[in-house]
């Protein structure tokens, strides 16, 4: 079998991958692009709200309001769901996801991340324009409906104490809604319109366009298993259908299999799984939605893809690769109906991914501890979409030695122990 040269090998080409292998490449480095499937945004990057969230200041932490508790408990909560089999897996690292979730530590988790998300829809620009794909980011913005005077005071609350940090959001009355989205139906207290996020429709697309042009910039893809890494002479090996490469340097990108890699090597960082769901569905007769429409009260979203109109779920907590239960799609389908003429389904089942997730929400960017050329990126939660080109750049500048754009300090590695 061949031995492939490369200066370095990212391991994963979702998004965060690919943004990785862009900006390395970017610096003058030799990259190759190894994934188990041979077409990049297959996994995690495929199924998504395709949001590119730079209004989202505050990341998805764990709710403290006891009545809440209680519904996520009791699995009442259309936001969230758990697999009682499975909570012995998942209830360590629900507990340290909830003992960061306290107000002074998730504040210190946003600020942290503030500079990837104000970076995000900047360097998703700058690579739309450079692959040529303009029809692939839509600027409507997206819209949060609230069907409760509570969770819509709620909602102008988190609005207002964004608002500091560059965070625009309109305030909608039931007459601005079907203003904007005049194919909605039901009965609601309000919504925010945040007009900044960009929208993809068609995240997985998207990540195969930068995929592309990587290779057209002379870049390398293969197709490879990840479990084979190893180190040895300084190097690393890992087997591709080629053979093998060798190379100097590993980025490992793998979200939600990341784990696969760095346990191996020795390293027991936090990464743990939420599931989520989606279901492309026809639009019923002439039916137009603009935006993205979260149901915030009944835990779903509906985004208008190119494929159909994308039903996504909430959270479910689960091992990652148990058989995938859509509770969550059967439950969310009827109450979307209500909200918007939907037709028959295009997919012949419900799409399941999942989420790479550290308990503080903050992904792990930068050099491995003890491993001469080893280099983490994981980690992104709900917003690999959103980040995997802002901390491609960031992993960058720091392996050729560029100034960082942000401090890297709090996305180490160590910060875990």
């Amino acid at each position: 079998m061949a031995e492939l040269k490369a200066d370095l090998v990212v391991l994963g080409a979702g998004m965060v991958g690919v943004g990785a292998a862009l900006h390395l490449q970017q610096r003058g480095r030799d990259v190759m692009l190894v994934d188990r499937h041979e077409l990049a945004g297959e996994e995690t990057s495929y199924g998504n709200a395709g949001m590119i969230e730079c209004a989202s200041v505050f990341p998805y932490m764990f709710p403290r309001d006891f009545g809440q508790l209680l519904r996520y408990a009791l699995n009442q909560a259309p936001q969230a769901h758990y697999r009682l089999s499975d909570v012995p897996a998942f209830l360590p690292w629900l507990a340290r996801y909830f003992l960061a979730s306290s107000p002074e530590r998730a504040l210190r988790s946003a600020m942290a991340e503030l500079p990837l998300i104000r970076r995000s829809l900047i360097e998703h620009e700058a690579l739309i324009a450079e692959a040529g794909v303009p029809e692939l980011l839509r600027r409507t913005g997206w819209i949060k409906l609230f069907r409760s005077e509570a969770t819509l005071v709620g909602a102008v609350g988190d609005l207002d104490r964004a608002r500091p940090y560059g965070v625009e959001g309109e305030v909608l009355d039931a007459r601005a809604i079907a203003e904007r989205e005049p194919n909605l139906t039901g009965e609601f207290a309000g919504a925010v319109y945040f007009p900044a996020p960009g929208f993809i429709p068609d995240p997985g697309g998207l990540a195969k366009a930068y995929a592309s042009l990587f290779q057209r910039k002379g870049g390398r893809c293969a197709v490879g298993d990840a479990r084979t890494l190893e180190q040895s002479g300084g190097k690393w090996r890992v087997g591709v259908t080629a053979g093998t490469v060798v190379a100097r340097d590993i980025v490992v990108a793998l979200g939600p299999w990341s784990d696969l890699v760095f346990r191996p090597l020795g390293y027991s960082l936090p990464l743990g799984i939420k599931r989520g769901y989606h279901l492309h569905l026809a639009p019923g007769g002439n039916a137009v939605l603009h935006h993205p429409v979260l149901d915030s009260d009944n835990g779903y979203l509906l985004a208008p893809m190119n494929r159909g109109i994308r039903l996504t779920t909430g959270v479910e907590f689960a091992r990652r690769d148990a058989p995938p239960t859509p509770l969550q799609v059967d439950r969310a389908l009827p109450r979307a109906r209500t909200l918007f003429p939907l037709g028959d389904a295009v997919d012949a089942k419900p799409w399941m991914g999942a989420r790479p997730c550290m308990p503080d929400m903050i992904p792990v960017i930068g050099k491995a501890p003890r491993h001469a050329g080893l280099w983490f990126d994981f980690g992104h939660q709900h917003h690999g979409l959103t980040l995997g080109p802002a901390t491609g750049r960031l992993l960058a500048e720091m392996m050729t030695g560029e100034a960082p754009f942000t401090d890297p300090k709090p996305y180490a590695a160590e910060r875990f122990g």
